[in-house]
């Protein structure tokens, strides 16, 4: 299914930090390279940036470690979503003890405004590298029993077998048809906290919701902006919403807050922060 990329390596964040400014400041009169799976950037990173990102991925995982959590879920803002009451657009898995480094953060990426993604494993300087619309993070902790569920679900196979390479940003909530980055996030979470053996598939994951009665956060999308975005945008589709929400421009997909919401509905013991 998705093709797991090793992370960036994890060590000293705070001497990235200190030393980024002096090493980019001379070079980036030329180009970054567009961080893997991201949409292709109309222009690279300033030093100012980067130096800004590397100092947020620092304080993040200052924030995890001083939490003591061996699992999290951490938010970015890649864009301006305030139109629609949202605050952050992407989210990703932080597992403390992951394979390919310390505080390795998983997730989902659009490959380059195409119509596909693929799963990538990134230290969480990479996680915060790119065109941030707000240097600022939120962080889910999830509580003890629910964290043990979640990091045992990630040392398996399972993440990737919630995969689905066809991408669609507006995913619609309860169809396997495409999968936006969040909602690959939420299923994997239904796969660690159902009963064990009950949920191993998308729509398994997806009923498990259902009987729980989870409802994500509606989005409305006027359809001269539906028009527009499913003829010129390779990853934008509407075609696996009911027809009836879809015409009255009401769109169930999976954002950041719908995952926060399915957390606290199924574990009261999760806190959020923000690191700013």
């Amino acid at each position: 299914m998705g093709r797991l990329f090793p992370a960036a390596p994890a060590a000293s964040l705070a001497k990235a930090t200190a030393t980024v400014a002096t090493a980019l400041a001379a070079t980036l009169a030329c180009t970054l390279p567009a961080q893997a799976g991201q949409a292709c950037a109309d222009k690279p990173l300033t030093a100012t940036e980067v130096v800004m990102s590397m100092d947020l991925a620092q304080r993040t995982v200052q924030a995890l470690d001083a939490s003591g959590a061996k699992v999290a879920l951490v938010s970015r803002a890649g864009q301006d979503l305030s139109r629609y009451r949202l605050r952050y657009s992407h989210m990703g898995v932080a597992v403390r003890d992951h394979p390919a480094g310390r505080w390795t953060v998983v997730h989902e990426l659009n490959e380059c405004g195409s119509a596909a993604s693929h799963l990538y494993n990134e230290g969480m300087g990479n996680f915060f590298l790119t065109d941030l619309y707000r240097h600022e993070a939120q962080l889910v902790i999830p509580g003890p029993a629910a964290q043990d569920r979640i990091a045992q679900l990630f040392a398996t196979r399972t993440p990737q077998r919630m995969h689905e390479g066809h991408y669609n940003m507006l995913s619609y909530v309860y169809s396997t048809k495409y999968q936006n980055s969040n909602q690959w996030v939420l299923e994997s979470l239904a796969a660690a906290m159902a009963p064990p053996g009950q949920v191993e598939t998308r729509g398994e994951a997806q009923a498990w919701m259902r009987s729980l009665r989870f409802q994500p956060l509606t989005v409305e999308v006027p359809a001269a902006t539906r028009l527009g975005g499913r003829m010129f945008r390779a990853n934008v589709a509407f075609d696996d919403h009911p027809f009836d929400r879809r015409m009255a421009g009401q769109i169930d997909t999976v954002t950041t807050d719908s995952v926060v919401r399915f957390v606290r509905m199924t574990d009261p013991d999760a806190k959020t922060m923000v690191v700013d």
